[in-house]
């Protein structure tokens, strides 16, 4: 499977992009497992005025803690570190397992998100978090 996503990535690389957001409608789009640099690329490229990025972030006793381990040739490949040099974040969210902390982190994201959309996100309480 990541032979064939390289392939497509190499023919053209906004293929993934445009096949997330081909039927959006919303105002205010969440694109949760961007793991490339040209994935990232292409969305500044064709939103750059619109494009916000989030980092999520866990220390790794955290991760370890739910179950992962390093894995050599999986951990270190492109897919899962693509993005861990050259992207200038615009927030980074710690997700140590703090809701309290969790939630006032998303607050910035969700006054943003309501802003776009004209709505209150924080009033809808639809939350979607991936990590």
């Amino acid at each position: 499977m990541i032979q064939w996503g390289e392939r497509k990535r190499e023919q053209d690389p906004g293929f993934f992009c445009r096949l997330a957001i081909r039927e959006a409608r919303q105002p205010v789009w969440i694109i949760s497992d961007a793991r490339r640099m040209s994935d990232v690329q292409w969305f500044w490229r064709e939103f750059p005025q619109e494009c916000r990025c989030v980092r999520v972030e866990a220390s790794q006793e955290t991760r370890q803690q739910r179950g992962w381990s390093f894995t050599p040739g999986i951990d270190d490949a492109e897919s899962e570190c693509g993005l861990d040099q050259g992207v200038q974040f615009d927030w980074t969210i710690s997700n140590d397992g703090d809701d309290d902390a969790l939630n006032t982190q998303l607050t910035q994201l969700f006054t943003l998100a309501g802003h776009k959309s004209g709505h209150n996100m924080m009033e809808q309480r639809t939350v979607i978090v991936n990590g």
